[in-house]
């Protein structure tokens, strides 16, 4: 018996059968999900990225802190200025700060420093951590601040795929301007980035094969 402060759970449960059906109709889904770059400019609601990012912030977190700020961006001239900084930092990882075993696995992908799928997408979504909160003027610590904002992104992709949309995890490193740009505060440090919209007519993504049951779970 929990005291004060809890209330009776009512998530939903199903009988085996119903969940196996379930499990395997989201895994089906799930496995279409793929990266994509080539984004049209087709406009997506506002209300729906609200809904995706309030789905992310659902996501488990240290000691419940929630320690994330995901910042919305459609302005053409800060996607530009994103855009501009990010190819910049991208050039200099292509030619130089990459090894050869790094570009010869991206090779297959197809990548390079260009990247105008960041003003083509009609949203960018920035995700930020945050290592501590400041409340009322006293700094409070978060805890397992990387691995809470690392399972608030999943949830932010899965989220973006269920509503029909694409996106791509673009890491630009390092990332920093994107705190300039944005003009976030310093206990904010950014973590991913993603484009968001509409797959082009004529898109098309890498021939992949996603690992096998074998090799990435182990039944004990």
């Amino acid at each position: 018996m929990k005291g004060k402060g809890f209330v009776a759970y009512q998530g939903k449960t199903y009988s085996q059968e119903e969940s196996f059906k379930k499990s395997q109709s989201y895994y089906e889904f799930m496995d279409k999900r793929r990266t994509v770059r080539d984004f049209s400019d087709k406009p997506v609601a506002q209300e729906v990225i609200q809904n995706i990012i309030m789905t992310a912030s659902s996501a488990p977190s240290g000691a419940h802190k929630q320690p994330w700020t995901f910042c919305a961006v459609s302005d053409l001239e800060i996607k530009k200025q994103i855009r501009i900084a990010a190819e910049k930092e991208e050039y200099e990882n292509y030619h130089g700060r990459m090894s050869e075993e790094w570009k010869a696995d991206l090779a297959p992908l197809g990548t390079d420093w260009n990247k105008p799928f960041l003003e083509i997408a009609p949203w960018l979504i920035i995700v930020f951590r945050k290592s501590y909160d400041i409340i009322n003027g006293e700094k409070k610590k978060n805890y397992y601040v990387q691995e809470s904002v690392g399972l608030a992104s999943g949830f932010l992709l899965t989220a973006i795929h269920q509503a029909g949309l694409i996106s791509l995890t673009h890491t630009p490193s390092p990332m920093n301007f994107l705190s300039k740009v944005l003009d976030r505060p310093s206990n904010e440090k950014p973590f991913l980035l993603v484009p968001v919209g509409y797959p082009t007519d004529d898109a098309q993504v890498p021939i992949l094969e996603r690992k096998t049951e074998k090799e990435v779970i182990v039944w004990y």
